[in-house]
């Protein structure tokens, strides 16, 4: 009769090392660019078009969007 063995306990997952300055910084810019681009695009497209506010609006919600989701997946690295 064969004796089954347990691969021994490695203790537990090694941690992943806390973002530095660069990290916060490089997310903030990421969202600052996120929003302030369609922002400006909105805000150009409002005024060739007549549409104030509607563009403006919609670039502000796209580029929440799109900053939700850099943080997001810039955080993921560090989980």
């Amino acid at each position: 009769m064969t004796e089954s063995r347990e691969p021994p306990d490695e203790g537990p997952a090694p941690v992943k090392p806390l973002p530095g300055a660069v990290a916060f910084v490089g997310m903030g810019t990421s969202v600052a660019g996120c929003v302030a681009v369609p922002v400006v695009l909105g805000i150009l497209g409002d005024d060739a078009w007549h549409t104030s506010p509607l563009l403006l609006v919609i670039g502000l919600i796209v580029g929440l969007a799109a900053a939700v989701g850099s943080v997001v997946a810039q955080v993921k690295r560090f989980l």
